[in-house]
């Protein structure tokens, strides 16, 4: 099978088992080759559902959980998004494929993985996507207020600066637990400031290391 052949046949179980449900995520998985955001000696996994190593001990998220956080995130057209985890920079460019008209700034504390994703996605024409340096935990308070924080790390609590960076009606999605396993937490900041949280199952994801997450 060639790569969109791949990609075709991984969406249709990612439906079946019901990761995808919307066509609006359905249609951003289609636009973006997963295969441009792996290491060339992985390209034979490029569209196997699980998560790839793409250096400095991190990895690029298994396609279902992307699905699963892309649903859950629910994204609007001219949502401004915050992700902090750029990775490869697959996830960013699923979220920049959802908002469409809006904006994502995504945060790497990996100097080599900022600079490879920033690179990556500047060839492939992301206008909407601003790739900074830095320590995820603090968010990115530039461009706050957000719509919508994806963490794709794991963190011991949400962290605060991320909470106070949302907006109103808006919501943050990240792991929650030990460095072995998680918990997928939603928290929703509603038009008052109060703030609702929510869970939806286990996951696994690498530590997120900084000021309010884990320490090296």
């Amino acid at each position: 099978m060639n790569s969109e052949q791949e990609k075709n046949k991984l969406i249709e179980v990612l439906k079946k088992e019901g990761h995808i449900k919307s066509k609006k995520v359905e249609n951003a998985f289609r636009k973006v080759d997963r295969r441009l955001f792996i290491s060339p000696k992985y390209s034979d996994d490029a569209y196997a559902d699980h998560p790839l190593p793409i250096g400095c001990s991190q990895t690029v998220s298994a396609p279902h959980m992307v699905a699963i956080m892309s649903e859950l995130a629910d994204i609007r057209d001219s949502d401004e998004i915050l992700e902090i985890g750029t990775g490869s920079g697959y996830q960013a460019a699923i979220l920049a494929e959802l908002a469409k008209t809006g904006h994502v700034t995504t945060v790497e504390r990996h100097k080599e993985l900022f600079e490879n994703a920033s690179n990556l996605i500047e060839r492939l024409g992301y206008g909407n996507i601003t790739c900074r340096c830095g320590d995820g935990t603090l968010g990115y308070g530039e461009n706050a207020p957000y719509d919508r924080i994806i963490v794709t790390a794991a963190s011991p609590r949400i962290p605060k600066q991320l909470i106070s960076q949302l907006g109103k009606n808006s919501k943050l999605l990240i792991p929650v637990g030990d460095r072995i396993r998680q918990t997928l937490v939603e928290v929703f900041k509603k038009e008052d400031e109060k703030i609702e949280i929510h869970e939806h199952g286990g996951c696994v994801f690498v530590p997120l290391i900084g000021a309010d997450g884990w320490d090296i």
